[in-house]
């Protein structure tokens, strides 16, 4: 009790612990003077006393409306709430399906469209959380700086693919020029714009709450921009290491969920009631099965393996080469309780197919952690989904939860185990040079090929 008492506060009724005197109030309760920080603490607590907030005085958001087409509606109208939902999922799961089929048909440009669209979607749903849950309605510039900062952020990261992969693309353009050698400082002046444009409308009573929302927005830009921006990385690949991975975390989600629907009795974890370990299991295995097939079938193709790279000759972005040696038929010798088994000494194989068993490994055993990480997130704040924008599904964040996650780990193992040096960054760092500069690196070059045997010296007449 003592101690309590020392820390400056004993418990109150139901054991909690009453906060210290404030400062300039005498402790036994003396109020009849009051300083001018006693004023401005007593605004600061009306407007934005956050800190001490419990998960139980976090308002409730109101539910959103159910946006099911009234045809759905009416068809599935005999069936109880659980098989209504069912189907509800699988037909929209297999429209979104087929529309994503028609958008890979369409090329890597409007993949890259694909991404950037549910970038923006994923951030304009959590930061209304931010601002339904604050409740800052009264936030001076709030919104405008929430969207100018995603400007920024996407303009950095954009201009510097532009710089990595299509340098020879913007050496022929004299407008690009400019803009990609002082690429970062403007990047760089475009946010501490916004920056300085924060400082300025912070106002007196809204202190507290608008560096809420200033963290509210970083976070979120770090969550969507940047996983979006791997993605796209991973695209510039080769069309595989964006399809390979996506699709098994698709896989994962679909088969999980209809493990744990029709087979599901023992409970995955808290944060998820309806997630089992049947599900998880499931997905797992069918994941890895899929990921196996979809590479093979995939790697026949040069439309899905080859770099997308812009050709000068045609002044287009282009999908054909030779396929690299992770895209050739390899012949693997089997061990040996394989070899009695399928009677057959080795196997052939792309090495893709062993690189994506690593891939739909992750996507079925970690990735979902991404969906739980969601989950306790909006638990939370006490909605049941980030939006309402997919009847049956919720939002576009929850759907692509765990495809950030994916995005990351698939950079992370293309930069660590399958890149080598990029030679479109090297080109893009010479190209800025002076031409003495570039002659020199030209005659060094030329002789050490001819020392290694490559090029044949040249004669002289």
């Amino acid at each position: 009790m003592w101690e309590l008492r020392h820390r400056g506060g004993c418990p109150g009724p139901g054991g909690a612990v009453a906060p210290p005197p404030r400062e300039g109030e005498a402790a036994g309760g003396d109020h009849d003077t009051e300083s001018t920080s006693d004023k401005e603490t007593d605004i600061d607590d009306r407007y934005g006393d956050l800190d001490s907030r419990t998960d139980s005085d976090i308002p409730e958001i109101p539910p959103s409306s159910d946006r099911t087409p009234e045809i759905l509606k009416k068809a599935l109208s005999g069936l109880s709430s659980r098989w209504k939902n069912w189907w509800i999922r699988g037909i929209l799961t297999l429209t979104m399906i087929s529309l994503f089929f028609l958008i890979i048909y369409m090329g890597s440009f409007m993949l890259m469209l694909l991404v950037l669209g549910i970038q923006v979607k994923c951030f304009h749903e959590i930061i209304t959380i931010g601002y339904r849950v604050y409740r800052s309605y009264d936030l001076p510039w709030f919104r405008t700086l929430s969207w100018y900062f995603l400007l920024c952020v996407n303009y950095f990261f954009y201009g510097e693919t532009v710089a990595d992969y299509f340098a020879t693309f913007v050496q022929r353009e004299e407008q690009l020029q400019f803009l990609i050698r002082y690429h970062r400082f403007i990047s760089f002046a475009l946010y501490l714009a916004g920056f300085c444009m924060f400082v300025l409308s912070l106002v007196k009573k809204h202190y507290r709450l608008q560096f809420y929302m200033f963290a509210w927005t970083h976070v979120t830009l770090l969550i969507t921009v940047t996983q979006s921006h791997l993605v796209i990385q991973n695209l510039f690949e080769g069309m595989i290491w964006f399809l390979v991975p996506i699709s098994s975390v698709i896989c994962n989600d679909i088969t999980a969920y209809l493990f744990g629907f029709f087979f599901g009795r023992t409970p995955l974890i808290k944060l998820s009631p309806k997630k089992t370990w049947e599900g998880f299991i499931g997905g797992f295995f069918s994941t890895v099965i899929f990921g196996f097939i979809a590479a093979y079938v995939l790697s026949k193709y040069q439309y899905f393996v080859c770099p997308v790279e812009y050709r000068s000759d045609v002044n287009s972005f282009v999908t054909e080469c030779e396929p690299s040696e992770l895209f050739q038929l390899q012949s693997y010798s089997l061990p040996p309780f394989l070899k009695a088994l399928l009677r057959r000494e080795a196997i052939s194989l792309y090495p893709f197919q062993i690189h994506s068993i690593a891939l739909s490994t992750f996507a079925s055993l970690i990735g979902p952690f991404g969906g739980f990480f969601a989950s306790g997130f909006k638990r939370a704040f006490k909605i049941k989904d980030f939006a309402n924008t997919i009847p049956g599904h919720g939002g576009i964040m929850d759907r692509f939860d765990c495809q950030y996650l994916m995005a990351t780990f698939v950079h992370v193992y293309i930069t660590s185990f399958i890149r080598g040096p990029n030679p479109s960054k090297v080109l893009q760092q010479l190209l800025v040079l002076q031409p003495e500069q570039q002659l020199n690196i030209y005659k060094m070059l030329k002789t050490h090929l001819i020392e290694k045997g490559i090029l044949q010296p040249t004669l002289k007449v």
